[in-house]
């Protein structure tokens, strides 16, 4: 069994923003954004319908940041 370590809380992800260079904020995994049930979901079968490669075989969490500055957004595949 594989655990995403920013889900967790054992590291942090600090990412600059594409477009304006600025800091991003981690806001979550992607699933959670699906639905008002989806947080509540089984991880591992949210993965076989996030529509993102590699997130259940390849063991990765895709999560979003969110740029406060330009309000770019950007889904990262974080290692599990």
């Amino acid at each position: 069994m594989t655990v995403c370590p920013v889900c967790n809380g054992f590291r942090d992800v600090y990412l600059m923003c594409t477009d304006c260079g600025e800091p991003m904020l981690e806001s979550g995994r992607i699933m959670d954004f699906y639905d008002g049930y989806s947080p509540y979901m089984e991880i591992d079968l949210m993965k076989m319908e996030d529509g993102y490669h590699d997130t259940n075989s390849g063991h990765k969490c895709p999560h979003l940041y969110h740029c406060p500055s330009c309000l770019h957004d950007e889904i990262i595949l974080i290692k599990e």
